[in-house]
């Protein structure tokens, strides 16, 4: 439906903020994994331990093949989050398919959203490994 006062519609290219500020504060909202936390007793307060508590949770969520990619993204994003936030260079980059990328200081680029879909269905890459391996470049 085109409803030409509504404005142009991005088919494929969404509209995000043009601010690192912003694009952080909306990539860090991670609903899915922080309710999955809460539930399970962890607090994600986007810190390097909040990453290490996440790797001990029971992943129940695996039972779920619904849910299962979500929270994988959402831990990718909760990574990327909490690298931006205690790694110094660190910031978001909108990659070629259209996921966020975390890209650190020295020009090096993770993929954080395929490495939280590794770590929902499998356990393994740890994301407290992850972001050591972040944090020491």
């Amino acid at each position: 439906m085109n409803l030409p006062f509504l404005g142009p519609r991005h088919k494929k290219h969404p509209v995000l903020p043009a601010d690192p500020e912003s694009v952080a504060a909306l990539l860090s909202e991670c609903d899915l994994l922080r309710a999955q936390a809460a539930r399970g007793g962890v607090r994600l307060d986007d810190t390097p331990a909040s990453l290490e508590a996440l790797d001990q949770m029971v992943p129940r969520w695996r039972d779920d093949a619904e849910t299962l990619p979500w929270l994988g993204h959402d831990a990718g994003l909760y990574l990327g989050t909490v690298a931006v936030r205690t790694v110094p260079g660190a910031a978001w980059r909108i990659g070629a398919g259209g996921e966020p990328v975390l890209r650190l200081a020295s020009g090096r680029e993770v993929e954080v959203v395929d490495a939280g879909r590794q770590w929902a269905a499998t356990g393994v890459p740890e994301l407290s490994q992850l972001y050591a391996e972040i944090a020491e470049v």
